[in-house]
């Protein structure tokens, strides 16, 4: 971003929903996926490197939807990438 502003909607904007939504395809609320299986989903879909560092963020484990969602989120809220990339539910 050239204007070094956090505003402008990227190309990738809804890129983070989408993965979520790929790894809980068909899932209950109560199904998990591994730390493992996002950072897979992440490199499959090419995503770029600041949503990548947001994946590669997520601490080892597994997740919930929910949990999933409050960890990209809460990683994203950090950098103030809300507007640039969204949020996840």
């Amino acid at each position: 971003m050239a204007s070094g502003s956090n505003i402008e909607r990227s190309p990738h904007y809804g890129a983070l929903q989408d993965l979520v939504d790929g790894l809980f395809a068909g899932a209950s609320a109560d199904d998990a996926v591994r730390r493992l299986d996002a950072v897979i989903a992440a490199e499959a879909a090419d995503l770029p490197d600041d949503l990548m560092e947001v994946v590669r963020l997520l601490p080892p484990g597994s997740y919930t939807r929910q949990r999933l969602c409050d960890q990209i989120n809460s990683s994203i809220g950090g950098h103030a990438w809300g507007q640039v990339y969204g949020t996840v539910e």
